[in-house]
């Protein structure tokens, strides 16, 4: 068994299935372009630990959210990986947007998802920094931070504990079905599989169409900006999200050494590689009024550029939002596609299909 990827959807099914009856017979091989785990998209995400808020009731991203949000919390204790189970606020900014609260809290229940209306003190006991603008506010008690670092490789420790094996630095530039199985082209070998799992990220529909999987990927890069002073939030805090859009909106993150983010944004780009900060810095007023709104009076100097993401989507701008994908294609190979925002959160619980799956 060769998984491609490890990130760490990759990661956790690796444990999963080094762990199961299937991946101990013959073994679990985990093949890595980078020269160690986790240096992809998973280290350039915010370390939210989603609720599954607002995913459609039944879809793969809300089963796999709010599932994966149980599993990941008790890993994350069991297995002693940093973490902080800070909650969510989601906020209203102005009337039009307290009708948007009432229906996010719809369909977070259809989806099995936590999430309750509160009035304003609450809110403000809850988040005493809030601004007098908010207007109206939902709870969400199971969203949190983790430190990914540590849950990445918490995972794969565990999955080569139960007799799974890492290979770093050799990314798999082709790939090819043969009778008994595929071949995996690498810098480093040729790797013959039964079976195999695409968890490539930013790379897996890339891998799928040379294997006659027709799909297309589009690149959304996801900008962040660094709050300079920061002692009073304890919260996450977001925006009601607009009706329709593709983003969440700008929002606080917090990281567990007690710095916070704004971000991500979302911005459609052709070139996946492109992580240059020129693009991102341009954005500083966008992001300073965002941050505004949600926050209160913030200086400009105490905001600054600090990086991005960029996620793999299947769908593109003024389409619908697409669902994570997991597709068997041909026989024995198994794709995990568009496996973006909540992938963090929904690891476990996909790993945990894939394994039911092989």
């Amino acid at each position: 068994m060769a998984i491609i990827g490890a990130g760490v959807v990759g990661c956790a099914v690796a444990q999963a299935l080094a762990r199961s009856r299937t991946g101990s017979h013959g073994g679990v091989l985990v093949l890595e372009g980078a020269a160690r785990a986790g240096t992809g998209i998973s280290s350039r995400n915010s370390g939210v630990v989603h609720a599954g808020l607002y995913y459609p009731a039944h879809s793969r991203k809300a089963r796999s959210c709010v599932a994966g949000n149980a599993l990941l919390w008790d890993w994350v204790t069991r297995r002693g990986v940093a973490h902080r189970r800070t909650g969510k606020l989601v906020v209203a900014t102005c009337a039009e947007q307290e009708a948007g609260l009432d229906a996010l809290v719809d369909a977070a229940q259809a989806s099995g998802a936590v999430l309750e209306r509160v009035d304003l003190g609450r809110a403000r006991a809850l988040e005493p920094g809030l601004p007098d603008t908010i207007l109206g506010a939902c709870w969400s008690p199971s969203s949190g931070i983790v430190d990914v670092h540590e849950l990445v490789r918490s995972l794969l420790a565990d999955a080569e504990d139960a007799g799974a094996s890492f290979v770093g630095s050799a990314p798999v530039t082709r790939i090819a079905a043969q009778a008994d199985g595929f071949r995996l082209t690498t810098p480093r070998g040729v790797v013959h599989a039964e079976r195999v799992i695409n968890a490539a990220g930013l790379g897996a529909v890339a891998l799928a169409r040379s294997l006659g999987l027709e799909r297309t990927m589009v690149a959304a890069r996801g900008d962040y900006f660094r709050l300079r002073t920061q002692t009073r939030w304890r919260r996450l805090i977001y925006p009601v999200r607009p009706s329709g859009a593709t983003s969440l909106g700008i929002h606080l993150t917090l990281e567990l050494d007690g710095g916070c983010r704004l971000g991500p944004d979302l911005e459609w780009v052709e070139d996946p590689t492109d992580f240059s900060p020129a693009r991102g810095e341009a954005k500083h007023a966008a992001f300073l009024g965002a941050a505004r709104r949600l926050l209160g009076p913030i200086a400009s100097e105490d905001l600054r550029y600090d990086g991005c993401g960029i996620r793999p989507k299947l769908h593109g701008p003024g389409q619908p939002v697409a669902d994570f994908e997991i597709v068997e294609h041909p026989r024995g190979c198994w794709h995990l596609l568009g496996i973006e925002s909540p992938g963090l959160t929904a690891s476990l619980a996909l790993a945990s299909e894939i394994r039911e799956l092989v």
